[in-house]
């Protein structure tokens, strides 16, 4: 229930935020309830190609901390010749 209710009160502080912007900057009430209903609607859009890029971005990390270990550890096992 307190799940619910957050996620509630969530949705309204974005809705609230971009009918108060828009209305700010257009003077207009009509463009902030414009605003207000389609801040949420591109969110629903927008937000799994968001997750997807961090997901990537994550994989990228993890794949080059990955390498920099193997690389180091190379290093360590690395003996040089020495010239005589």
């Amino acid at each position: 229930m307190v799940i619910a209710a957050k996620t509630v009160s969530q949705i309204i502080v974005h809705m609230a935020v971009a009918f108060v912007t828009m209305y700010v900057v257009t003077g207009s009430i009509a463009f902030g309830g414009l605003a207000a209903l389609l801040e949420p609607i591109c969110n629903v859009i927008v937000m799994p190609f968001h997750e997807k890029l961090w997901v990537r971005i994550q994989q990228w990390m993890e794949a080059r901390k990955q390498a920099g270990k193997q690389l180091s550890g190379m290093a360590r096992n690395t003996v040089l010749p020495v010239n005589a």
